[in-house]
Protein backbone atom coordinates (compact mmCIF):
# COMPACT_ATOMS: atom_id res chain seq x y z
CA UNK A 1 0.00 0.00 0.00
CA UNK A 2 1.55 3.40 -0.97
CA UNK A 3 1.43 6.80 1.09
CA UNK A 4 -1.52 7.80 -0.69
CA UNK A 5 -4.38 8.49 1.92
CA UNK A 6 -7.15 5.90 1.83
CA UNK A 7 -10.53 7.60 0.57
CA UNK A 8 -14.67 6.50 1.08
CA UNK A 9 -17.09 7.77 -0.76
CA UNK A 10 -20.75 7.37 0.49
CA UNK A 11 -23.70 8.95 -1.39
CA UNK A 12 -21.60 10.81 -3.17
CA UNK A 13 -20.02 12.53 -0.22
CA UNK A 14 -16.33 12.53 -0.12
CA UNK A 15 -15.08 11.32 3.83
CA UNK A 16 -11.80 11.16 4.92
CA UNK A 17 -11.87 9.19 8.49
CA UNK A 18 -7.94 8.74 8.71
CA UNK A 19 -4.70 9.32 6.99
CA UNK A 20 -2.73 5.76 6.02
CA UNK A 21 1.16 5.68 6.40
CA UNK A 22 3.15 8.84 6.17
CA UNK A 23 0.56 11.35 4.38
CA UNK A 24 1.58 14.78 5.08
CA UNK A 25 -0.80 16.97 7.48
CA UNK A 26 -0.76 19.36 4.10
CA UNK A 27 -2.07 15.96 2.20
CA UNK A 28 -4.58 15.72 5.47
CA UNK A 29 -5.60 18.99 5.29
CA UNK A 30 -6.49 19.59 1.74
CA UNK A 31 -8.71 16.41 1.72
CA UNK A 32 -10.55 17.31 4.88
CA UNK A 33 -11.51 20.63 2.76
CA UNK A 34 -12.52 19.07 -0.34
CA UNK A 35 -14.80 16.58 2.05
CA UNK A 36 -16.25 19.33 4.17
CA UNK A 37 -16.92 21.55 0.86
CA UNK A 38 -18.87 18.59 -0.73
CA UNK A 39 -20.86 17.87 3.15
CA UNK A 40 -21.65 21.89 2.87
CA UNK A 41 -23.26 21.36 -1.22
CA UNK A 42 -24.94 18.11 -0.49
CA UNK A 43 -26.84 19.59 3.13
CA UNK A 44 -27.70 22.62 0.59
CA UNK A 45 -29.32 20.34 -1.47
CA UNK A 46 -30.90 17.91 0.51
CA UNK A 47 -32.51 21.06 2.03
CA UNK A 48 -34.02 22.80 -0.61
CA UNK A 49 -35.28 19.29 -1.06
CA UNK A 50 -37.13 18.62 1.58
CA UNK A 51 -40.35 20.19 0.55
CA UNK A 52 -42.28 19.59 -2.68
CA UNK A 53 -44.95 21.77 -4.42
CA UNK A 54 -47.34 22.97 -1.69
CA UNK A 55 -44.98 22.02 1.25
CA UNK A 56 -45.67 18.53 1.28
CA UNK A 57 -42.56 16.39 2.16
CA UNK A 58 -40.09 15.46 -0.86
CA UNK A 59 -40.66 11.81 -1.94
CA UNK A 60 -37.03 10.29 -1.10
CA UNK A 61 -36.39 7.31 -2.87
CA UNK A 62 -35.78 3.95 -1.39
CA UNK A 63 -38.02 5.12 1.79
CA UNK A 64 -40.99 3.38 2.07
CA UNK A 65 -40.25 2.06 -1.53
CA UNK A 66 -41.31 -1.93 0.28
CA UNK A 67 -44.75 -0.22 1.03
CA UNK A 68 -47.88 0.28 -1.09
CA UNK A 69 -49.61 3.04 -1.70
CA UNK A 70 -53.25 4.38 -1.05
CA UNK A 71 -55.55 7.04 -1.34
CA UNK A 72 -56.94 9.53 1.13
CA UNK A 73 -60.08 11.49 0.35
CA UNK A 74 -63.05 13.59 1.80
CA UNK A 75 -66.36 13.55 1.35
CA UNK A 76 -68.71 15.88 2.20
CA UNK A 77 -72.66 15.40 3.39
CA UNK A 78 -74.40 18.74 2.87
CA UNK A 79 -77.57 19.74 5.06
CA UNK A 80 -79.97 22.05 4.32
CA UNK A 81 -83.09 22.73 5.38
CA UNK A 82 -86.35 24.28 3.07
CA UNK A 83 -90.22 23.03 2.99
CA UNK A 84 -89.78 21.75 6.50
CA UNK A 85 -87.44 19.49 5.49
CA UNK A 86 -84.38 18.49 6.50
CA UNK A 87 -82.20 17.92 2.99
CA UNK A 88 -79.29 16.49 1.09
CA UNK A 89 -77.09 18.15 -1.35
CA UNK A 90 -76.07 15.21 -3.54
CA UNK A 91 -74.50 15.12 -7.01
CA UNK A 92 -75.12 12.77 -10.28
CA UNK A 93 -71.98 11.14 -11.07
CA UNK A 94 -70.86 12.39 -14.87
CA UNK A 95 -67.29 10.35 -14.68
CA UNK A 96 -66.22 6.85 -14.02
CA UNK A 97 -66.34 4.94 -11.37
CA UNK A 98 -70.29 4.73 -11.22
CA UNK A 99 -71.10 7.18 -13.77
CA UNK A 100 -74.47 8.42 -13.96
CA UNK A 101 -75.32 7.00 -10.23
CA UNK A 102 -76.03 10.03 -6.94
CA UNK A 103 -73.09 10.42 -5.06
CA UNK A 104 -71.74 12.78 -2.34
CA UNK A 105 -70.08 15.83 -3.37
CA UNK A 106 -66.06 14.30 -2.62
CA UNK A 107 -62.02 14.91 -3.77
CA UNK A 108 -58.90 13.64 -3.48
CA UNK A 109 -56.64 15.20 -0.32
CA UNK A 110 -54.03 17.27 -2.72
CA UNK A 111 -50.47 17.78 -1.80
CA UNK A 112 -49.90 20.82 0.72
CA UNK A 113 -53.49 20.93 2.22
CA UNK A 114 -54.95 18.86 5.37
CA UNK A 115 -58.28 17.13 5.79
CA UNK A 116 -59.78 20.45 6.70
CA UNK A 117 -58.59 22.35 4.05
CA UNK A 118 -59.46 19.83 1.65
CA UNK A 119 -62.96 19.21 2.51
CA UNK A 120 -63.37 23.25 2.30
CA UNK A 121 -61.90 23.89 -1.04
CA UNK A 122 -64.51 20.33 -2.14
CA UNK A 123 -67.29 22.46 -0.42
CA UNK A 124 -66.43 25.72 -2.13
CA UNK A 125 -65.90 23.92 -5.62
CA UNK A 126 -69.59 23.02 -5.26
CA UNK A 127 -71.33 26.03 -3.70
CA UNK A 128 -69.10 29.13 -3.53
CA UNK A 129 -69.34 29.76 0.43
CA UNK A 130 -67.34 29.81 2.59
CA UNK A 131 -66.93 29.67 6.41
CA UNK A 132 -69.25 27.12 6.29
CA UNK A 133 -70.21 25.06 9.33
CA UNK A 134 -68.05 21.87 9.26
CA UNK A 135 -67.66 18.75 11.62
CA UNK A 136 -65.35 15.87 10.67
CA UNK A 137 -66.70 12.37 11.21
CA UNK A 138 -64.79 8.83 11.41
CA UNK A 139 -62.73 7.91 8.58
CA UNK A 140 -63.95 4.80 7.06
CA UNK A 141 -61.31 2.05 5.79
CA UNK A 142 -63.03 -0.68 4.54
CA UNK A 143 -60.45 -2.65 2.20
CA UNK A 144 -63.46 -2.60 -0.40
CA UNK A 145 -65.39 0.60 -0.40
CA UNK A 146 -63.80 1.81 -4.06
CA UNK A 147 -63.91 -0.48 -6.59
CA UNK A 148 -60.72 1.20 -8.45
CA UNK A 149 -58.23 1.37 -5.77
CA UNK A 150 -57.63 1.09 -2.14
CA UNK A 151 -58.90 4.83 -0.82
CA UNK A 152 -59.40 5.86 2.56
CA UNK A 153 -62.11 8.47 2.97
CA UNK A 154 -62.78 10.89 5.76
CA UNK A 155 -66.26 12.25 5.58
CA UNK A 156 -67.15 15.84 6.73
CA UNK A 157 -71.02 17.14 7.63
CA UNK A 158 -71.79 20.48 6.46
CA UNK A 159 -74.62 22.44 7.44
CA UNK A 160 -75.46 25.26 5.13
CA UNK A 161 -78.74 28.36 4.51
CA UNK A 162 -80.34 27.00 1.27
CA UNK A 163 -81.20 30.73 0.76
CA UNK A 164 -77.41 31.31 0.63
CA UNK A 165 -77.15 29.00 -2.03
CA UNK A 166 -76.97 29.77 -5.86
CA UNK A 167 -79.72 27.43 -7.37
CA UNK A 168 -77.30 28.01 -11.19
CA UNK A 169 -73.93 26.76 -9.04
CA UNK A 170 -76.15 23.64 -7.81
CA UNK A 171 -77.26 22.98 -11.61
CA UNK A 172 -73.97 23.46 -13.32
CA UNK A 173 -72.60 20.55 -10.66
CA UNK A 174 -75.27 18.11 -11.34
CA UNK A 175 -76.30 17.85 -8.10
CA UNK A 176 -79.86 18.39 -6.00
CA UNK A 177 -81.12 18.93 -3.45
CA UNK A 178 -83.18 15.60 -1.97
CA UNK A 179 -85.25 15.36 0.94
CA UNK A 180 -83.57 12.82 3.61
CA UNK A 181 -86.66 10.76 3.66
CA UNK A 182 -86.02 10.38 0.05
CA UNK A 183 -82.78 9.73 -0.36
CA UNK A 184 -81.86 7.34 -3.27
CA UNK A 185 -79.46 4.70 -3.19
CA UNK A 186 -75.67 6.31 -3.03
CA UNK A 187 -72.29 4.79 -4.72
CA UNK A 188 -70.00 2.96 -2.32
CA UNK A 189 -70.76 3.15 1.42
CA UNK A 190 -71.36 6.94 1.24
CA UNK A 191 -75.19 6.12 2.53
CA UNK A 192 -73.86 4.55 5.49
CA UNK A 193 -71.75 8.05 5.65
CA UNK A 194 -75.11 9.46 5.95
CA UNK A 195 -76.39 7.52 8.47
CA UNK A 196 -73.28 8.37 10.78
CA UNK A 197 -73.29 12.09 9.98
CA UNK A 198 -77.51 12.33 10.71
CA UNK A 199 -76.38 10.62 14.40
CA UNK A 200 -73.90 12.95 15.46
CA UNK A 201 -76.12 16.51 13.93
CA UNK A 202 -78.96 15.10 16.26
CA UNK A 203 -76.18 14.55 19.32
CA UNK A 204 -74.82 18.15 18.09
CA UNK A 205 -78.14 19.81 18.13
CA UNK A 206 -79.52 18.93 20.94
CA UNK A 207 -77.12 20.94 23.32
CA UNK A 208 -75.79 23.43 20.82
CA UNK A 209 -76.84 26.47 18.75
CA UNK A 210 -75.72 24.58 15.48
CA UNK A 211 -79.15 24.11 14.08
CA UNK A 212 -79.91 27.90 13.47
CA UNK A 213 -76.51 27.44 10.47
CA UNK A 214 -79.24 25.89 8.84
CA UNK A 215 -81.98 28.22 9.21
CA UNK A 216 -82.06 32.14 6.95
CA UNK A 217 -81.04 35.05 8.86
CA UNK A 218 -84.71 35.85 9.93
CA UNK A 219 -86.50 33.18 10.96
CA UNK A 220 -90.25 32.77 12.69
CA UNK A 221 -90.76 30.42 16.20
CA UNK A 222 -92.90 28.15 14.29
CA UNK A 223 -89.92 27.47 11.43
CA UNK A 224 -87.31 27.02 14.43
CA UNK A 225 -89.70 24.50 15.47
CA UNK A 226 -90.01 22.89 12.11
CA UNK A 227 -86.70 22.77 11.59
CA UNK A 228 -85.81 20.94 15.25
CA UNK A 229 -88.85 18.52 14.02
CA UNK A 230 -87.52 17.63 10.98
CA UNK A 231 -83.86 17.04 12.54
CA UNK A 232 -85.49 14.81 15.20
CA UNK A 233 -88.13 12.64 12.96
CA UNK A 234 -91.04 14.29 15.80
CA UNK A 235 -93.30 16.89 16.73
CA UNK A 236 -93.08 19.18 19.48
CA UNK A 237 -95.81 20.82 21.45
CA UNK A 238 -96.25 24.32 19.90
CA UNK A 239 -96.46 25.72 22.99
CA UNK A 240 -93.81 24.10 25.35
CA UNK A 241 -91.20 24.65 22.12
CA UNK A 242 -92.14 27.98 22.32
CA UNK A 243 -91.85 28.62 26.11
CA UNK A 244 -88.34 26.85 26.31
CA UNK A 245 -87.04 28.62 23.68
CA UNK A 246 -88.07 31.96 24.50
CA UNK A 247 -86.67 30.92 28.09
CA UNK A 248 -83.04 30.73 26.44
CA UNK A 249 -83.61 33.90 26.22
CA UNK A 250 -80.69 33.65 22.62
CA UNK A 251 -83.44 34.99 20.07
CA UNK A 252 -83.68 38.98 19.42
CA UNK A 253 -87.44 39.53 17.72
CA UNK A 254 -87.29 41.74 15.05
CA UNK A 255 -90.05 44.86 14.72
CA UNK A 256 -91.12 43.05 11.45
CA UNK A 257 -93.96 39.99 10.41
CA UNK A 258 -93.61 37.12 8.36
CA UNK A 259 -96.98 37.68 6.00
CA UNK A 260 -96.19 35.12 3.86
CA UNK A 261 -96.63 31.97 5.92
CA UNK A 262 -99.18 33.35 8.11
CA UNK A 263 -102.54 34.52 7.60
CA UNK A 264 -102.02 37.17 11.19
CA UNK A 265 -98.22 37.35 10.44
CA UNK A 266 -95.80 35.66 12.60
CA UNK A 267 -92.93 37.61 14.71
CA UNK A 268 -89.50 37.41 13.06
CA UNK A 269 -86.37 36.91 14.92
CA UNK A 270 -83.04 36.64 14.77
CA UNK A 271 -79.94 34.36 16.66
CA UNK A 272 -77.80 36.16 18.84
CA UNK A 273 -74.42 35.10 20.00
CA UNK A 274 -74.11 37.65 22.12
CA UNK A 275 -77.18 37.02 24.28
CA UNK A 276 -76.58 33.46 24.31
CA UNK A 277 -73.19 33.81 25.71
CA UNK A 278 -74.62 35.92 28.16
CA UNK A 279 -77.27 33.62 29.01
CA UNK A 280 -74.51 30.79 29.47
CA UNK A 281 -72.98 32.67 32.00
CA UNK A 282 -76.10 32.78 33.99
CA UNK A 283 -75.94 29.43 33.89
CA UNK A 284 -78.53 29.20 31.13
CA UNK A 285 -77.77 26.97 28.48
CA UNK A 286 -79.19 25.64 25.01
CA UNK A 287 -81.11 22.10 25.29
CA UNK A 288 -84.21 20.98 23.45
CA UNK A 289 -85.87 18.39 25.44
CA UNK A 290 -86.33 15.65 22.79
Amino acid sequence: MDDTAKIEFVHNITIVPKAVGTASAETTTSAVATASAQLAASVTSASSAVTSKGGAPAAHPGIYSGEQRFYMAVDCIIFGFSDSELKLLIINRILEPEKGKWSLMGGFVQPGENLDQAANRVLFDLTGLKNIYLNQLITQSEIVRDSCARVFSTPYYALIKVQDLDPSRVELSHAKWCPISQLPSLIFDHNNMVDIALRHLRIEAQNKTIGFELLPHKFTIPELQSLYEAIYSQKFDNRNFRKNILKMDLLEKLDEKDRQNSRKGAWLYQFNEEKYHDSCEKGIFFNIPI
